[in-house]
């Protein structure tokens, strides 16, 4: 079972995914602070200085009249800047990849219509044929 399992975390794809959840990690806490430190507080800056980390709507208990809880949807709205800068990123990575990939499959392609030296053997029988 040791065995098993030490041949398929050395698997390619497994070290692959290993490697990119790290990176994404990464990724993910630079964009959050880009969010957080610099976009948000431009943003902010130029909405009048509001602080988007401020920014709650209170919800009183209706018995009591109290603060029971707050909706903090100044944070929320960092959340989704944070993530759309993200899925762009990664939209704009892989755009990227697959253009390699279409110049590969394009090369692929290339070589598959040069024919093999049987195919034209093959073709100059079948012309020789067609002439008799």
């Amino acid at each position: 079972m040791l065995k098993e399992f030490k041949e398929f975390a050395m698997k390619g794809n497994v070290l692959d995914l290993a490697v990119g959840v790290i990176i994404g990690g990464a990724f993910g806490k630079i964009v959050t602070s880009l969010v957080n430190d610099i976009i948000m507080p431009l943003i902010g800056l130029l909405l009048g200085g509001v602080n988007f980390i401020n920014l709650k709507l209170p919800i009183k208990n209706f018995r009591t009249g109290k603060v029971a809880l707050t909706l903090n949807y100044g944070i929320f709205i960092q959340n989704v800047v944070d993530f759309l800068i993200i899925s762009f990123s990664i939209f704009l990575f892989i755009k990227f990849i697959n253009s390699f990939k279409k110049k590969e499959e394009a090369i692929k392609e290339e070589k598959s219509e040069i024919p093999t030296k049987e195919e034209i053997l093959l073709t100059e029988i079948r012309d020789l044929l067609k002439e008799k």
